[in-house]
């Protein structure tokens, strides 16, 4: 088990946070995301800019009802964010009575660098769902540059679209992560396909197709690697939220096959399929049983400097029981360990500022410019209500150390 934890409360009074970046620009600045469609600019001294960054509540469509998965769900900016001045959201809308996933990029406003350009919207990608559910929500870059995307397999239960489902059908681009080149596209697209991308020559694969078989990736996140060693640079985490039995912790390869429906976790769901899938399929590093949560938020390794003691742990949690849980890898046999992470006691926590308990709806995890780890959560999982926080994770046996000297 590790070391206890305490918390930093950062904000509150947040409309369900669904995403935290920061401008990797030396501002410290956090760009706070809220379901309903604002972008929030936080400073680094705590404060929030009263007007938003981007607005797209007109646009986004979502509900007040508690748990609906539609909403403004995440945004990136573009790598070098300081000079090209572009970001990337993913929202849903609805287009003619018919909804849709919309993947936009912005540009940054030519007068304020806190405000996106709202007449700037390009639309790069529109896709089709199903169903309410299960859209997927996560925009990253690569350390290779481009943007990769992450889409549900469509929503209702058990992907129940077609022979196979949409996850294992590749000329589909639901129940993929998709990995596209935003910024090579001299002939006007919105994007142009990475020559190196899997199923590029695939007869009847969509192009954009990086990796497939997955059912709801919620929140996934790029290694930083070992400060010293670099070991683990550019390895990319997804926490895949399961059916019936499990959640699961994913390493996302190039061209991999995650296996659902077929596979929920390391067991079969469609056990048909299953037992005529390919033993080339990818199993997550981890999956745990709905007695311990039944919603994985996938998280971060951490690779910050005010906790050592946790460098290189893998820390995510879990939507609806609300643990928060880590996984540590054994480097001689590529297993990895599980333990829950406890909060500390009164005693523990007893440091100004710090605090030893959380509100139970995890949404998100979040990292700053130097590495240190935050979530995002709330204590009413509806997109109006104000009762979302967003959490420092803060190892106080550091600070125990700090004040002997």
């Amino acid at each position: 088990m590790l070391t206890s934890l305490c918390l930093q409360e950062v904000a509150n009074g947040l409309r369900n946070p669904v995403a935290m970046i920061h401008a990797d620009d030396g501002t410290h600045r956090f760009f706070v995301a809220e379901q309903l469609g604002y972008v929030w600019v936080y400073l680094a001294n705590g404060s929030r800019i009263d007007r938003p960054f981007l607005n797209l509540t007109r646009a986004v469509l979502t509900s007040p009802w508690a748990g609906d998965e539609r909403g403004f769900l995440c945004i990136a900016l573009h790598p070098r964010f300081t000079t090209v001045r572009k970001a990337y959201v993913y929202y849903s809308v609805s287009v003619k009575k018919e909804e849709r996933i919309r993947i936009s990029e912005f540009t940054l406003s030519t007068h304020d660098d806190n405000q996106l350009d709202h007449s700037s919207e390009r639309t790069i990608l529109e896709v089709v769902e199903p169903a309410s559910n299960h859209n997927g929500g996560q925009l990253l870059f690569g350390h290779d540059g481009y943007l990769y995307i992450f889409i549900g397999d469509g929503g209702r239960a058990g992907d129940p679209f077609g022979k196979f489902g949409n996850s294992q059908n590749k000329s589909t681009l639901l129940g993929k992560a998709l990995r596209v080149d935003v910024e090579d596209n001299d002939d006007g697209a919105p994007y142009s396909i990475p020559s190196d991308n899997p199923f590029l020559r695939e007869n009847e694969a969509r192009a954009e197709i990086y990796a497939y078989g997955v059912r709801n990736m919620w929140r996934c996140s790029i290694d930083r690697g070992d400060p010293v060693t670099g070991r683990g640079r550019g390895r990319m985490f997804c926490g895949d939220v399961g059916q019936n039995k499990y959640e699961e912790v994913d390493l996302i390869v190039k061209g991999g096959n995650y296996g659902w429906r077929a596979k929920e976790g390391f067991s079969c769901y469609d056990r048909k399929l299953c037992q005529n899938s390919s033993l080339d399929d990818i199993l997550p590093i981890f999956a745990y049983p709905h007695k311990v949560g039944k919603s994985v938020t996938g998280g971060y390794i951490y690779r910050g400097c005010q906790m050592p003691n946790l460098n290189g742990i893998y820390i995510f949690g879990d939507f609806m029981s609300g643990r928060l849980m880590s996984l540590k890898e054994n480097v001689t046999t590529g297993q990895w360990q599980y333990n829950e992470i406890c909060m500390g006691t009164d005693q523990t926590c007893r440091f100004p500022k710090l605090i030893n308990s959380y509100y139970k709806y995890i949404i998100s995890f979040a990292e700053d410019e130097a590495g240190e780890l935050f979530f995002l959560a709330t204590g009413a999982a509806s997109a109006t209500a104000r009762a979302g926080v967003i959490y420092k994770i803060v190892d106080p046996s550091r600070l125990q150390t700090n004040m002997l000297y």
